[in-house]
């Protein structure tokens, strides 16, 4: 198995408590003791793993060497940087001391695989940077999402419950401080910085706080007006009053129709309406003949200033 740890021997989450640990172990340890007629190199790997990871200073140690990929069970805590590969481990009286109840590493010194561990810095670890897609409705009204994140230096995931405001923006940052990488020598854990994308609805598309939308009219609502009800993203109607002659284009502001402003907060931001005149793509005998009476008629320059 790639990247595997004490925690995966126990079967246990990197964050487990002590508590946790001990159960994993009391259950693996009668499962493979060897005097059960258990599996004798099992209970050793399982006896390592719990040894380290039930000694707050050791279990400390231990993660600050997963940091830098070492620490596979069996391979003397070697592959990483920074400290020794070549820890000669001596099985036979780890598993004597294991039966003796001395422990796996009796009075093993930590430090000596750390190249002098204790006169490190510490450093804070890096922020980590995810992005997430919201469709329209849940970022103007607001929601959950369960966001799950792989940890770089160890290769686990973690999952946690993030709050979307309402009227989260396309490209809005939500900072979850103490969620990122580790840190090196007992430094804090980086942040996790979540960036949303908001995806545009069927009708409706997200301008920062304001809503966007086009409106489609017929030719003839156009040219002599209409008065037309409209949705908007709150649920509810607004009726525009679109004056003779509009043009395919024009826009109109609707103030405070917009999503919840999170930079102003107790304001919204407004729904602008856009006119798309559609020109009919087929036309019955008897409309052609009206439109072509009309044509005669309109001695109107549409194209002056055009050569």
């Amino acid at each position: 198995m790639p990247n595997r740890t004490y925690y995966d021997v126990l079967g246990v989450k990197r964050d487990a408590t002590q508590d946790e640990i001990k159960r994993a172990f009391r259950k693996l340890a009668a499962k493979y003791h060897p005097d059960a007629g258990g599996d004798e190199d099992k209970f050793k790997e399982v006896s390592e793993a719990y040894n380290t990871l039930s000694e707050p200073d050791k279990r400390k140690q231990y993660d600050q060497m997963l940091m830098f990929g070492g620490g596979a069970p069996g391979s003397g805590f070697g592959g990483g940087r920074g400290y020794s590969t070549n820890v000669d481990v001596d099985w036979s009286q780890i598993f004597n001391n294991v039966r003796s109840g001395e422990g796996a590493f009796g009075g093993f010194d930590f430090s000596s695989i750390f190249g002098g561990g204790a006169g490190q810095r510490s450093s804070r670890g890096e922020d980590l940077n995810v992005s997430i897609e919201i469709p329209f409705e849940d970022a103007f009204n607001g929601t959950t999402r369960r966001v799950t994140y792989r940890i770089p230096s160890t290769g686990e995931t973690q999952t946690i419950t993030v709050k979307i405001p309402a009227g989260a923006v396309d490209g809005g940052k939500l900072r979850h401080r103490g969620y990122g990488e580790y840190g090196q020598n007992g430094g804090e854990r980086g942040d996790l910085v979540i960036t949303t994308r908001v995806l545009d609805g069927p009708v409706f598309r997200r301008d920062g706080a304001d809503v966007r939308m086009d409106l489609p009219i017929s030719i003839y609502e156009a040219a002599l007006g209409a008065s037309i009800e409209v949705p908007t993203p709150k649920g509810k109607k607004v009726r525009l009053k679109v004056p003779a002659g509009t043009q395919d284009g024009k826009t109109f502001r609707f103030r405070d129709e917009g999503a919840p402003d999170v930079r102003r907060k107790g304001s919204n931001g407004a729904l602008y309406i856009t006119i798309r005149v559609v020109v009919p793509t087929r036309l019955s005998s008897e409309e052609r003949a009206g439109l072509s009476e009309l044509q005669q008629k309109d001695t109107r320059s549409y194209r002056e200033g055009v050569s």
